[in-house]
């Protein structure tokens, strides 16, 4: 990323954050016909802006490229409608909404959570960039629009009337390139006294946890309440409240108001999560230089149990096929010669074969039909609802395996 500026305060970019190697996209599944043709590789390199302390990757695809037909479906994890269920109910307590407010959600995916919301009687508004996603929420009577959010649309929606009394932004701040007029954007749509709530994953989270794997491509930026807030604050927005929430590994979730908004009062929990980060040492520089040293460990880990479990002459299959995967069998150079295949409920990415790796994805039935001794849990952040889902490989003897933040024999 040589004389390249950092993607929020324009500050050059010179110190490498984590560094993976050259890795496809990781949602490029492969066909049959094409998984041995020629696939596009790019840098998977993370620097650290010294100004800002925001982690970001350069951008080798546009969203344009990565977003427009996606294989992610919110609503085939359980886990996740929980989670956006008990959202809609303690938000819609604890500010109000009513039948006359409107609540709007960028990147809305399947319609995963705007669906409770509309069941309540209250109205919504979509916004799913992916085509095929789209569809799907559309056919659950959620309204939705195919487009990429940004001041352009923002603007747009406004002249027509729509704002939003609730906005929703969860797991799609890192997706942004443009990262300023996206939130422009919300600070467009968001009403007067308008909320808007923000969930991400939580870059302390993943440096003390070791979650190299949820750095791909697709995830532009990476970050800490320190560097959230000022990206806000840029905007006239202010951070007033922040939760911490288990999902993906460890995220935030911050509400935000327009800095004019004087009813919502900012609460203790910003500067108890400010302090906590600092003291982790996330407002300087050094803190973000030796995470490398502990992802290179983990790499020796995985590949010596691969490797011993292959010489005891143990079979091993995969369980599910996240973006996270990829970075990791791509960055560890694992493929069939250790995985034999992994299963997904997802019917979008079954008979497909993940790329770089080649690995095929199957339906959950295989490992019945296979009766595998390992089953390696690929997106270790819903470990426990797949391990209850994965009882069955006792009859057997089989054992679940996670490899995130370290390798464990459940």
């Amino acid at each position: 990323m040589k004389n390249h500026k950092c993607r929020f305060c324009g500050h050059t970019l010179q110190h490498s954050f984590l560094d993976l190697g050259m890795s496809p996209l990781s949602n490029a599944f492969l066909t049959r016909a094409a998984r041995h043709k020629e696939m596009r590789y790019f840098p998977l390199h993370a620097y650290v802006c010294e100004a800002c302390f925001l982690v970001q990757l350069e951008e080798f695809a546009s969203p344009e490229g990565i977003f427009s037909e996606y294989a992610y479906f919110s609503s085939y994890s359980s886990s996740w409608l929980d989670h956006a269920e008990t959202y809609q109910k303690q938000v819609t307590a604890d500010f109000c909404l009513t039948r006359q407010s409107l609540v709007m959600e960028i990147a809305s995916n399947d319609g995963y959570l705007l669906q409770y919301f509309k069941r309540s009687g209250i109205p919504v508004y979509g916004i799913e960039p992916a085509k095929n996603v789209a569809e799907t929420a559309r056919k659950k009577g959620i309204p939705t629009i195919s487009e990429f959010f940004g001041t352009r649309l923002a603007l747009d929606l406004v002249a027509r009337g729509i704002k939003a009394d609730l906005l929703i932004a969860n797991n799609v701040l890192a997706h942004v390139p443009d990262l300023n007029d996206f939130v422009a954007g919300m600070k467009q749509v968001l009403n007067e006294r308008g909320l808007l709530t923000v969930e991400f994953p939580h870059l302390l989270r993943l440096m003390e946890e070791n979650q190299f794997d949820t750095i791909y491509h697709e995830h532009f930026s990476y970050f800490s309440l320190l560097t959230v807030q000022q990206v806000f604050a840029r905007h006239g927005l202010t951070v007033f409240k922040v939760e911490q929430l288990p999902t993906h590994g460890g995220s935030l979730r911050v509400f935000v108001r327009h800095d004019a908004d004087q009813t919502k009062p900012v609460g203790s929990s910003v500067a108890e999560l400010l302090a906590n980060e600092r003291a982790a040492g996330l407002d300087r520089i050094d803190a973000y230089l030796h995470f490398k040293e502990k992802v290179e460990q983990t790499k020796r880990s995985i590949l010596q149990f691969l490797i011993n479990a292959k010489e005891a002459g143990k079979s091993i299959a995969g369980y599910g096929a996240p973006a996270k995967a990829n970075t990791l069998l791509n960055y560890c150079g694992i493929s069939t010669d250790f995985i034999d295949y992994t299963v997904d409920r997802n019917p979008y990415k079954q008979d497909l074969f993940l790329p770089g790796s080649n690995i095929p994805v199957h339906h959950p039935e295989k490992l019945q039909a296979t009766r595998p001794d390992y089953v390696i849990i690929l997106p270790w952040n819903l470990k426990d609802e797949i391990v209850a889902q994965l009882d069955f490989i006792k009859e057997w003897g089989g054992k679940c395996v996670v490899l995130i933040p370290c390798v464990e024999v459940l």
